[in-house]
């Protein structure tokens, strides 16, 4: 007996050599770069938020601005160090999902995978229309076309990504830098500042303070901390991306969650002690940011480069969900919980299917609130703080379980963070339920039964198919070979020849129907059948309501039933023209036949393309 070898370093034809797809993937800096954008974005509103919550304290809740910021900050510490652990124990990516599932069961995984795809899908839409709307407050001629600006930008932030994760971080590197360069250099203005600059900004515009001020109570601070935690988002975008990294995979995505904090918490925190010096205010219809902008720099071109970037980004920080949701959609795919079509790749490791699902999902989401920043913003961030939560809780376990030193400091690290975004989480649900967030509550129970009516039917196919069992050895039986005719062709004789070549026996058969024009064609073609003699009987059927399908699947099952033991197969032939669009010429009369049979019957269908060259 002979066997088939190869060499081990031999690669078939036609195929990249194993780390070819290295090009393809991320380095530190791109993955910064492409899976950061959200959280980099944050710091426009995240600072905003807070501020809007404490102003309803008046002057002296707006002093508890930078306390509460420096809690998220030592939040966003845990959050980083928590995910550079998970990123080194799960390197096949997933972040909460992963940490989730084995640590603290199916269920729980299934919930924390929900709320990530819940938070992605929404994180495209509010970054889109985020974006849109700063530019329409720039141009408010643009603003009755803001649906169809979202649409564009959410078309062009696809098309980059269908390209692969390394072209949209290419894409994206500037924009990404100019922003936070422009940031870091508006704090270190600012810093030098005794006084602002100016406040042309906000002039002419009503102040947001209360006139009633309330008192600054524990739970005035936890609503602040909680809103404030939406500058949180993101963070786990890498974690969930570890195998769009270039190899050592686990080094470089912990220096690019690193940085991400390092740069996130100095924005924040630095944005937050500027708001104290200049003692700034929220006002209506005047972001936050803009307002530093023009205390730290002046109502000049380096005011107005900071509303650009912070445009740009904010369109752009949907390419967050882009990096890491395709990739948590394939791990889903490979666990059975997904069809398994998000588990495959196209070229420049392109996950095509879940890149095109979340644009489908986030368009129909634009669709629906008009393109309307406020209708989305409620239902934003509910689903991050599940993940973190659950991450966070996993890990504890993950530590319990084992001997390392130090875990006891881990622990309290973990258990700690699970303890805050818990909080934050019941907390921003709480406040923000009647505004729209019920529809989250609503839609994570939803999601993760679809999961597990997936997992279900997967399972029960694997039964039927007996996967995991060793199959009887194939055996040789009769086989039945049927072609469906109309016409006597070229097409014909392919079609014969091939049935000939499959099986024992070979029909041909057609249909015929009771009016004169088509028995006048039935008689001109058993004329050519015998004219021709191909050594295969033509067998008419008639068919008196003027089907096509139906016929062909009543014989076939009657032969199957008068043959037991013959394996019956349709073979169906079809032309295939040249030209693409001359495929709309065709008639459909294979798909009609091989519809019916599928449908009625269980034998097996081969449709033979003849190709038109």
């Amino acid at each position: 007996m002979s066997v088939m070898t190869t060499e081990p370093d031999a690669v078939p034809a036609g195929e990249e050599p194993p780390d070819a797809g290295e090009r393809h993937r991320l380095t530190a800096v791109t993955g910064l770069a492409a899976l950061s954008l959200d959280a980099m974005a944050s710091v426009a509103y995240g600072p905003e938020a807070i501020v809007l919550v404490l102003a309803a304290a008046g002057a002296r809740g707006l002093g508890f601005t930078l306390p509460v910021t420096l809690a998220i900050a030592a939040l966003l510490a845990v959050l980083v160090a928590s995910y550079r652990q998970v990123i080194a124990a799960f390197p096949d990516g997933g972040g909460s999902y992963a940490v989730a599932k084995a640590h603290l069961g199916a269920r729980a995984g299934l919930v924390a995978a929900a709320s990530l795809v819940l938070d992605y899908v929404l994180n495209v839409a509010v970054a889109v229309t985020a974006g849109v709307a700063a530019l329409t407050s720039a141009f408010p001629a643009l603003y009755d076309d803001r649906l169809w600006l979202c649409l564009a930008v959410l078309a062009a932030v696809t098309g980059v990504n269908l390209r692969g994760i390394v072209e949209s971080a290419k894409a994206f590197i500037v924009p990404t830098a100019v922003f936070v360069g422009s940031v870091l250099v508006l704090i270190a203005v600012g810093l030098f500042r005794s006084h602002p600059v100016s406040t042309a900004a906000a002039a002419g515009h009503p102040s947001a303070l209360a006139d009633n001020a309330s008192a600054v109570g524990a739970l005035l601070l936890l609503k602040a901390f909680a809103s404030g935690c939406a500058a949180l988002t993101g963070v786990e975008a890498i974690a969930n991306a570890v195998p769009s990294f270039r190899v050592p995979r686990v080094r470089r995505a912990q220096r690019a969650e690193a940085a991400l904090g390092a740069l996130l918490g100095l924005m924040l925190v630095g944005l937050s002690v500027l708001i104290g010096r200049f003692h700034l205010q929220p006002v209506e219809g005047v972001t936050v940011l803009a307002q530093l902008a023009d205390a730290s720099f002046g109502h000049n071109w380096a005011f107005y480069l900071i509303q650009f970037a912070t445009t740009i980004l904010l369109a752009l920080s949907a390419n967050t969900s882009f990096g890491g949701l395709p990739v948590l959609l394939e791990l889903l795919a490979r666990d059975h919980c997904l069809p398994h079509v998000f588990a495959l790749k196209a070229d420049r490791q392109v996950h095509r299917h879940g890149v095109l699902a979340l644009a489908l999902v986030s368009a129909v989401l634009l669709v629906l609130s008009g393109g309307d920043t406020d209708t989305l913003v409620p239902m934003f961030a509910i689903g991050v703080f599940v993940g973190f939560t659950l991450a966070q809780a996993g890990m504890v376990r993950h530590w319990s379980g084992r001997r390392d030193r130090g875990r006891r400091g881990k622990v309290l690290l973990n258990g700690a963070g699970a303890v805050l975004t818990g909080g934050a989480a019941v907390v921003v649900t709480a406040s923000k339920f009647t505004q729209g967030a019920w529809l989250v509550v609503i839609a994570l129970p939803l999601l993760v039964a679809a999961f597990e009516t997936v997992h279900r039917a997967y399972g029960r196919i694997g039964e039927r198919l007996g996967l995991g069992l060793v199959p009887e050895p194939p055996h040789r039986e009769r086989s039945l070979v049927i072609v469906p005719v109309s016409v006597l062709s070229r097409l014909t004789s392919e079609a014969l020849t091939a049935a000939v070549s499959l099986g024992d026996e070979v029909r041909a058969v057609t249909v015929c129907h009771p009016d004169p024009e088509d028995r006048a064609r039935q008689r001109a073609l058993e004329r050519s059948w015998a004219a021709w003699n191909p050594g295969v009987p033509l067998v008419r059927l008639l068919s008196e309501r003027r089907s096509l399908g139906r016929p062909v699947a009543a014989y076939v099952r009657e032969a199957a039933a008068r043959e037991p033991g013959t394996r019956v197969t349709v073979l169906i032939p079809e032309a295939e023209p040249e030209r693409l669009w001359q495929r709309l010429l065709q008639n459909q009369r294979g798909a009609v036949v091989a519809y019916a049979v599928r449908r009625e019957t269980d034998a097996v269908i081969c449709r033979l393309r003849f190709r038109l060259s």
